[in-house]
């Protein structure tokens, strides 16, 4: 049972609830305190970033489903999420150490079943980890790559392609600076997962105003709600099996809110603050997010130009969004490249989070068995 999510006094000394509750779990305190809420909400609302996971796999959405799949299919996923969130804010709440989902698996599987559902947890949550993040800085390699075709003209215009020798060159770059900042004290990082927070939340709400009211043509109110677009080029006709693919980037987008959970070694008062994290990162995002959708896509008229990869954008349909939004109202895309670069900037403190979200989970895996001081007589998890 956690104590109350507040400082309670021990004596003459006033000893964090987060920590209180580690201690009755036989959990060494490693980690220094100096996250807030907002600051442990930041973390998980960073790595969701909407601007990341749409910008990205948008095409994948406007492909599979169109406008339906984007507008509908992002409540569907979202709803999900949100259980599964709150189910997991419930257990982080009992269990706030950095460990995360497989300390709680340990905890609740049962003492012959906490080895294997713990190791099993474990590798599933570390490989996902590791894949969001190479995933996340690879898609802004390919980001500033696209920004620096349409920076020299574009495809249609002689602009430079670079090869995919350079943009893994990029990929590689993004995740050594990444891996220098995670080496700075927690309180910058802190600093910087604000910063991430608001960055994400006023590119959002700058993005799903600009864009719409930039472009020289729109889409109907009908189109964006009602268009379900069959045309895929991939030889798929059932419209419930296209559906289901277009929900790949709405789920794409909302993961990453178990880093509030790795956070909560960190984080004042965690039993109550970490779960707040995980609730509001979701909430938040799913509310935003779907203002950035329909922003965007009521700038969509044209569906097989934007995915042709013969287009200026080379076939990324958000970069041609915002390009020929500004080219046709001012003649120059110069304003749509600058939108890309917000986005840019957005996606650089996704990974950075994410990197953040993966060393804790790491050095919480290597160093728990020398954590645990005090033996556990739960007889349920079966940890010694």
């Amino acid at each position: 049972m956690g104590l109350p999510s507040h400082t309670v006094e021990n004596g003459s000394v006033l000893v964090d609830s987060g920590q209180s509750r580690l201690r009755e779990l036989g959990y060494k305190q490693e980690l220094k305190r100096d996250l807030s809420v907002f600051s442990n909400f930041a973390f998980s609302f960073s790595i969701i970033s909407v601007l990341t996971g749409i910008t990205t796999l948008y095409n994948t959405g406007l492909t599979f489903g169109g406008p339906i799949s984007l507008v509908y299919g992002w409540f569907i996923a979202g709803g999900f999420t949100m259980f599964v969130g709150l189910s997991m804010a419930e257990i982080c709440s009992s269990y706030p150490t950095s460990g995360g989902l497989y300390y709680w698996s340990a905890r609740l599987a049962g003492r012959n079943w906490a080895p294997f559902a713990s190791w099993l947890t474990g590798w599933f949550n570390i490989v996902g980890q590791w894949a969001v993040t190479t995933s996340v800085d690879f898609s802004l390699a390919q980001l500033i790559q696209v920004i620096i075709l349409l920076s020299t003209g574009g495809k249609n215009g002689g602009g430079y392609e670079a090869s995919k020798y350079v943009v893994i060159t990029f990929h590689g770059a993004i995740l050594s600076m990444h891996a220098i900042i995670n080496s700075l004290p927690i309180s910058v990082l802190s600093f910087f997962g604000q910063l991430a927070a608001v960055w994400n939340l006023l590119g959002v709400v700058l993005l799903m105003i600009l864009i719409p009211s930039v472009a020289t043509e729109r889409a109907s109110a009908k189109f964006v709600f009602t268009h379900f677009n069959t045309d895929n080029g991939e030889g798929i006709n059932s419209k419930v099996y296209i559906f289901v693919l277009g929900l790949l980037m709405s789920q794409y987008t909302l993961t990453g809110y178990d880093a509030s959970a790795h956070m909560t070694e960190e984080t004042k008062n965690a039993d109550k603050n970490g779960p707040k994290g995980i609730i509001s990162a979701i909430g938040i995002s799913i509310i935003f997010g779907w203002g950035y959708l329909l922003g965007i896509t009521f700038a969509v008229t044209d569906i097989p130009y934007l995915l042709s990869e013969d287009n200026d954008a080379g076939g990324y349909a958000i970069a041609e969004i915002f390009y020929l939004a500004f080219k046709n109202r001012y003649g120059s895309g110069v304003g749509g490249i600058i939108c890309l670069g917000v986005i840019g900037i957005a996606i650089f403190f996704c990974g950075m989070s994410s990197v953040t979200s993966n060393s804790r989970y790491l050095f919480s895996g290597w160093f728990m068995r020398s954590r645990e001081t005090v033996p556990c007589h739960c007889h349920l998890c079966g940890i010694k």
